[in-house]
């Protein structure tokens, strides 16, 4: 968005623009590039939970389905923050109860407010921009855990490794990664080929990979190669996704 039509879209000065940019940028909610901002994520800028709410729906919809059918009823399922974890819970059937250990906070409202599973909840430093817990004290919790899978994302995947922009999601993540014999590495396709500024690991950290349908094939290979179960998601059409 520029500010130029910020400023002709809400009728105020630049300088008011400008700082109320400031101020978005402040709470990471945006970054300010040449002549305005976007929300979009960069190697060093993840975008915050909202904005990932509503970006690759379709993707992370097919992908969430294809996803839950590989979890079981009474299974220990360790979810992290991303929004293609939660697609996954919402595509499960609530019916099967599972325990679901996690240190996002929509996940624990959707968990409480529309199903029957249990919840173990991890505490720490609660972050806004991303609407989880994060921090040593979420760390510590999750290594006195044990979960029968691990579902996660991360913000890029290049050259067979995995990437976050915050270093304290990457120490959670990593945590999470040896809390699991089964890990689940859930990623639609924007995110393949792009770097990040801190290293998660590599996607041979997960026994599982679940993508959709617009992943490259050389990436797919890759992570055969690597020895893990490649799953590729078909994209849902209108109706389905509705």
């Amino acid at each position: 968005m520029t500010v130029d039509h910020l400023v002709a879209t809400l009728d105020v000065s630049r300088m008011t623009i400008h700082r109320d940019l400031d101020a978005l940028e402040h709470d990471g909610v945006l970054r300010k590039v040449r002549g305005g901002a976007t929300a979009a994520r960069s190697s060093l800028f993840e975008s915050d939970l909202p904005y990932r709410m509503t970006s690759a729906v379709a993707a992370k919809a097919a992908i969430g389905m294809a996803a839950a059918q590989l979890l079981e009823r009474g299974q220990a399922v360790l979810c992290d923050e991303s929004t293609t974890t939660m697609a996954a819970l919402k595509a499960y059937d609530p019916i099967e109860t599972i325990t679901v250990i996690t240190n996002c906070f929509p996940t624990m409202q959707f968990v409480t407010d529309s199903t029957k599973h249990r919840l173990i909840s991890l505490g720490g430093d609660y972050v806004p921009r991303y609407q989880a817990f994060l921090g040593l004290l979420c760390e510590k919790a999750i290594e006195g855990l044990y979960a029968d899978v691990l579902l996660a994302s991360c913000s890029a995947v290049l050259d067979r490794h995995t990437f976050h922009q915050d270093q304290q999601i990457v120490a959670v993540k990593r945590a999470m990664l040896a809390s699991a014999p089964t890990r689940i590495l859930l990623l639609d396709s924007t995110k393949i080929g792009t770097g990040a500024v801190y290293a998660l690991g590599r996607i041979a950290d997960f026994t599982h990979l679940v993508t959709d349908d617009g992943a490259p094939e050389s990436f797919l290979a890759a992570a055969r190669e690597d020895g893990l179960a490649v799953i590729v998601a078909p994209s849902l059409a209108p109706a389905d996704e509705a």
